[in-house]
């Protein structure tokens, strides 16, 4: 079984019972955050998609709080190196099995630049098999054909957490044609709401997957959803 406990904007966290996983970790300026980042007294690993600010703002300080190896691509996971963390580097196209599980990065089209502007290598999505399942975790992205590919060598997906907000990413129409193209078990909304230019309604976006025959889910901040 895994549990995902979703804290607001695209930061998820992964419990299996045994092993945590965070995933893009923005609490502090986060308003819709649930918890600050010594909420954490243990973790396994920190999975970063890219630079901003909004994915990664609070990764230092719970990576050395916890102890956890973070996990990224290779110019993020320099950077977190620089500021006394432990860090693995990957990128896009690799995979690794840890001791919490499986992690696969894929493409994304977005930016990465860091939170002074450096240049942190390129955005992605990944791809976490752990407690059993196997869960897309889209980082911040627009739509892409290849998505089907994500599908077909690494699924079934059990769940695929796609960023909906529109503006910097996809939007509720493309995020339900991602959707469509995934075809995960469930489909929850994530980038969305967090700051004004990314308010939308993400019941629309429920509707139209299960309008299409798939299944979505909304998971407020705070929420679990379990797998």
């Amino acid at each position: 079984m895994l549990n995902m406990i979703f804290h607001g904007h695209a930061c998820w966290e992964f419990d299996d019972g045994t092993h945590r996983v965070l995933v893009d970790p923005f609490l502090s300026d986060n308003p819709q955050a649930d918890v600050g980042p010594d909420a954490f007294e243990r973790l396994d690993a920190i999975v970063v998609t890219h630079g901003h600010f909004d994915h990664l703002a609070d990764g230092p300080e719970i990576a050395k709080a916890t102890d956890a190896v973070v996990v990224s691509n290779f110019e993020i996971a320099g950077w977190f190196e620089k500021r006394g963390c432990r860090a693995h580097p990957m990128h896009i196209g690799g995979a690794r099995d840890f001791p919490f599980g499986r992690v696969k990065f894929t493409i994304a089209h977005h930016g990465s630049t860091g939170p002074e502007g450096e240049a942190l290598g390129n955005p992605m999505g990944a791809v976490l098999t752990m407690g059993g399942k196997t869960v897309y975790h889209a980082g911040d992205t627009g739509l892409f054909l290849d998505m089907k590919l994500i599908a077909e060598m690494d699924g079934p997906l059990d769940a695929a957490l796609l960023p909906i907000g529109d503006n910097f990413t996809m939007g509720v129409r493309d995020a339900a044609k991602a959707a469509e193209f995934l075809k995960a078990g469930v489909t929850i909304p994530m980038h969305y709401d967090t700051f004004p230019p990314i308010e939308v309604d993400a019941a629309d976006f429920v509707a139209r997957v299960q309008a299409a025959g798939g299944r979505a889910e909304i998971v407020s901040p705070g929420g679990v959803r379990a797998l």
